[in-house]
């Protein structure tokens, strides 16, 4: 198993190209899912879980790897199926979510596919709000579906989205011309957190839910008058369906009517090749998720160029 993931570096070439690299796996050998390489750190045999007390039933137990102790979460169990038994035959992916590593109990891993994000469309619009998905794609003819990890770990351990007392008091200071920020996130879970977050300091927000859904609304507001009069930010997730973060970012850019729009990057993918590719790309800053204040004190430098800069003259630094 250790010759599955290749380095890291070979795989940052797919970065802005609006392809990425996504390792299969079933649940119960059942249905066929895929987590994006980049948040994979390892992929093992199950080790003997250690029980603890109080751990949230989707927790199968502890283990201790590599110096490090990482809970193990039983991935069929929490998006309703049913629990696994026979961990002994099972295999744990170890990845990293949200400031966090974690291990996905699974039944079988399969391969790594390279795949180019037009390829993974939004879930059906018949799937419904309670559902796991952020997207679905079809690999050998066969249906692979992309689950929402930040919602499962959202119900394991809830985030936080409150702001600092003294954010808030300092964000409260700013009197920006334009207050309305555009949010783009393929989970509605971390929609969700980021929009509580920003119409904390007083925003409004726009919430769409991938990075092209995200370009054609864009272009439709340009399309009524000046941006920069209409919008302060947009704050976009990279993995989305359809359209990645990277390549939002690159085709704002490429927009005349919305080239010096700032973009905040805003994502649970973590590792040394993100401050590159902002630049690369041309975004105006990066925040891992979820840290309400580092997200707020984002936002407040955003604003910060536009103070008391009347609506006509509003041009984002």
């Amino acid at each position: 198993m250790s010759g599955l993931l290749d380095s890291v570096n070979q795989r940052t070439q797919l970065v802005g190209q609006n392809r990425l690299e996504l390792l299969t796996f079933r649940l119960n050998r059942r249905q066929r899912y895929g987590i994006n390489v980049f948040k994979v750190k390892e992929v093992l045999q199950c080790p003997k879980l250690t029980a603890m007390p109080n751990l949230h039933p989707f927790v199968k137990g502890v283990a201790y790897i590599r110096g490090q102790t990482i809970s193990v979460i039983d991935i069929s169990l929490a998006i309703g199926g049913r629990p696994v038994e026979d961990i002994s035959k099972c295999f744990i992916i170890i990845s990293e979510f949200n400031r966090s590593v974690q291990g996905f109990l699974v039944s079988a891993v399969e391969r790594i596919v390279n795949i180019n994000w037009e390829a993974i469309l939004p879930p059906p619009q018949g799937a419904g709000r309670s559902n796991y998905l952020t997207a679905v794609t079809e690999i050998d003819n066969e249906l692979v579906e992309i689950l929402d990890v930040e919602k499962i770990l959202d119900q394991i351990s809830p985030a936080d989205t409150r702001l600092s007392t003294e954010l808030l008091d300092e964000i409260n200071l700013i009197t920006p011309a334009v207050k309305t920020v555009l949010i783009a996130d393929d989970s509605m879970v971390a929609r969700k957190q980021v929009q509580r977050a920003i119409e904390s300091i007083g925003c409004d927000c726009i919430c769409v839910k991938d990075g092209k859904e995200a370009l054609h609304t864009l272009q439709a507001m340009a399309a009524k008058g000046c941006i920069y009069q209409q919008l302060a930010l947009v704050i976009s997730d990279i993995e989305m369906p359809e359209m990645d973060g990277y390549t939002l970012t690159a085709a704002i850019r490429g927009d005349q009517a919305l080239k010096d729009l700032h973009i905040i990057l805003h994502t649970s993918l973590s590792g040394v090749f993100n401050q590159a590719m902002i630049e690369r790309v041309g975004a105006n800053a990066f925040i891992p998720k979820f840290n309400p204040d580092e997200l707020g004190q984002a936002v407040k430098n955003a604003m910060i160029p536009i103070i008391d800069t009347p609506a006509s003259e509003n041009t984002p630094a």
